[in-house]
């Protein structure tokens, strides 16, 4: 293929093979912009963002909707080339999963090659059409990623690759749907890293200075002024995140303001963290894929009393949770924000005289 496309958005799977392919497409294109997503009807969904971020934007040349790591049926590779007709959007799709065999052999721009990982079939993507990584620095990187995917145990990089998969596997400080752009520049940081380690370190060693740097990499990736534990710097880069969109990310209930998030956990920590650099907010929700949630407050409002009203929960004035019955998950946070939002009127508009969320003042002895 040649360089006649403009911008790429390239969309990947969400463990370390899909990030291994962004890792390589980012250090050589200059207008990309990266969606992931795991199997099902997530892709469908970032396919849809892709679709409206195209729309948005003015193309001198086509655009190049990349796809790896990720297999397609038949139907979906149809709708999509149809859109992709519509958009006046090219095409292409790497991947190594035999599942989708029978939609690789009806469409020219689905390459399929079971034989290597989505990273490997990226660098060769490159190399060969745009002469990328000339000099054979990103190589090694690829091989481990390729080894440890495709388990390759005869390798002389597959040791690394086993680090580098329990790396990506357990880069969860960031949450992938409500911070999507921040959890995967953590993600390609990390692979980064890893690989300018490889370049540093005998390979024979390298797997075990790469298991001992990750918590200091890892500190390293969230500090924001001073050094502090790594759980409190994460709870202060996620409650930067949080101040920036606060706006977009806001719900209400019963005259009270509050943020939500989703699955993003150390709910103390964060909660406390962004009440207290926003004053003006008088709660702070997260909730998971199972419709359970966690509610904190700084003295502003007794979540106790909310999460009772809300899910049937409890807990104490300052720190609740319950269950949100009829939950509806969702990929989309704005879908999932709004959704809750109307779960919160629903309850708002069903409270009786006695449900006072309002902090008590203190009974004088």
């Amino acid at each position: 293929m040649s360089r006649d496309f403009s911008k790429v958005y390239h969309l990947s799977h969400i463990d370390l093979d899909g990030y291994g392919c962004q890792y390589l497409t980012t250090n050589f294109f200059d207008e990309i912009e990266c969606f992931n997503a795991n199997y099902g009807g997530e892709v469908n969904e970032r396919l849809e963002e892709i679709y409206s971020a195209i729309e948005k934007e003015t193309h001198t040349l086509a655009p190049l909707i990349l796809i790896t790591d990720l297999n397609l049926t038949t139907k979906e590779a149809n709708a999509l080339e149809k859109r992709a007709l519509e958009l006046n959007a090219k095409l292409l799709l790497l991947d190594h999963h035999g599942t989708g065999a029978n939609a690789a052999e009806r469409f020219a721009w689905y390459h399929l090659d079971t034989s290597k990982s989505a990273t490997m079939l990226t660098y060769e993507w490159l190399k060969n059409s745009f002469n990328f990584d000339e000099k054979g620095e990103f190589l090694p990187i690829v091989e481990a990623i390729n080894a440890i995917d495709i388990w390759v145990d005869d390798s002389k990089y597959f040791e690394y690759g086993r680090v580098l998969i329990g790396m990506i596997s357990g880069a969860r400080e960031v949450n992938r749907i409500v911070f999507a752009n921040e959890d995967r520049a953590y993600k390609l940081k990390l692979i980064e890293m890893a690989h300018k380690i490889l370049q540093e370190v005998p390979l024979d060693e390298a797997p075990i200075a790469l298991d001992e740097r990750l918590h200091f990499i890892k500190k390293e990736f969230f500090k924001v002024n001073k050094n502090d534990t790594k759980d409190n710097l994460v709870a202060e880069y996620i409650a930067n995140i949080l101040t920036k969109n606060k706006d977009k990310m806001t719900v209400h209930f019963a005259g009270k303001k509050g943020i939500l998030t989703y699955s993003t956990g150390n709910t103390s920590l964060i909660g406390n963290s962004f009440l207290t650099k926003n004053k003006d907010y008088d709660f702070y929700m997260d909730v998971n894929s199972h419709g359970t949630f966690s509610l904190r407050s700084n003295n502003k409002v007794n979540v106790a009393k909310m999460a009772e009203i809300i899910g049937k929960g409890g807990g104490h004035p300052n720190a609740s949770g319950g269950k949100i019955d009829g939950y509806k998950d969702s990929f989309v946070y704005e879908k999932l924000r709004d959704f809750i939002q109307d779960v919160l009127k629903e309850k708002e508009e069903s409270m009786n005289e006695s449900d006072n969320i309002d902090v008590e003042a203190p009974k004088k002895a």
